[in-house]
């Protein structure tokens, strides 16, 4: 009963919360960077073997009872750090986090370390799979669509448009953690891979079909964005009354019923680009859209 008590924090003032909150953080990273150099240096000396374990990973999973994706990725980033010490303090300080080495990783050489790593403090993985397409731009994918047969029902269908296997860390037989949906190849261009079922594949063909004559190769991508541009459209149209023609708004407001005007919702919509205008009291400025309808006044 205690320990459960020691967890619940209905009683914390916000002040306290959040004081606390920012002091764990910055313990957990120096902590995770601690506990990185240990495995690194457990797996340097092989000391997984006289205590019974094939390999560094079987060790992590069976002995110090990680999950698989946790061993893993711990494993390849100590080892990463190991090499370039530089990562540990990174990690520490909090510049650095291990989803950012992942990715580095198989970039980072004695000449290129220092710079990649300072290029890459405080980034978040989309921002560092942005930078490493700028910095190692891969070519186009080739678009299919093609039955997924032994995996998923006869009625599922995948959209593939990228193989990107992630490149293994030697010795450590664990399972290549997944990609993201949405991956940058190079500037400007990204690979996309998802699964779809029956009723979007046919959609999908009915809809490369009214476009044969402006698309008669059939092209996806070109479909895609053609559909995209039509949905964006109608809900900026939904959203905050955009148009091409905007006409005057006679409808009034009924009591107790809350209406905004579409020519005002176009005007906000333009003078705040479409982003929240909350701003803290630190100065940090919501980053989410506009029309999420965030109450930042709550509690």
């Amino acid at each position: 009963m205690f320990f459960m008590r020691a967890y619940t924090l209905t009683h914390l003032s916000d002040t306290v919360l959040l004081r606390d909150l920012a002091a764990l953080v910055a313990q957990d990273r120096t902590t995770t960077a601690g506990l990185l150099a240990h495995v690194a240096e457990v797996d340097a000396r092989r000391l997984y073997l006289p205590a019974g374990y094939p390999s560094m990973y079987a060790y992590c999973v069976g002995e110090l009872r990680l999950s698989e994706q946790g061993a893993f990725k711990r494993i390849r980033v100590a080892r990463t750090a190991r090499q370039f010490p530089a990562i540990f303090v990174g990690l520490a300080e909090g510049r650095l986090n291990m989803s950012t080495v992942v990715l580095l990783a198989p970039h980072l050489t004695e000449e290129t370390a220092d710079e990649l790593l300072s290029a890459s403090a405080h980034k978040s993985q989309s921002e560092m799979e942005q930078l490493l397409a700028q910095r190692f731009p891969r070519p186009d994918v080739p678009a299919r669509v093609q039955p997924v047969v032994e995996q998923l029902s006869a009625r599922t269908v995948a959209f593939d448009t990228t193989e990107l296997p992630a490149a293994p860390a030697p010795g450590v037989e664990a399972p290549v953690p997944p990609r993201p949906n949405v991956a940058p190849l190079s500037p400007q261009r990204f690979a996309l891979q998802l699964t779809m079922g029956q009723s979007m594949h046919d959609k999908l063909r009915y809809a490369q079909a009214l476009l044969s004559h402006q698309i008669p190769t059939g092209d996806v991508t070109q479909v895609l964005e053609r559909a995209l541009d039509a949905l964006v459209l109608q809900l900026e149209k939904r959203k905050f009354a955009a148009t091409a023609r905007p006409r005057p708004d006679r409808r009034r407001g009924t009591a107790g019923r809350r209406y905004i005007p579409a020519d005002v919702k176009r005007a906000v919509w333009e003078r705040d680009q479409g982003q929240c205008t909350f701003i803290s009291e630190t100065g940090h400025r919501c980053t989410a859209c506009s029309f999420l309808e965030f109450d930042h006044g709550a509690s």
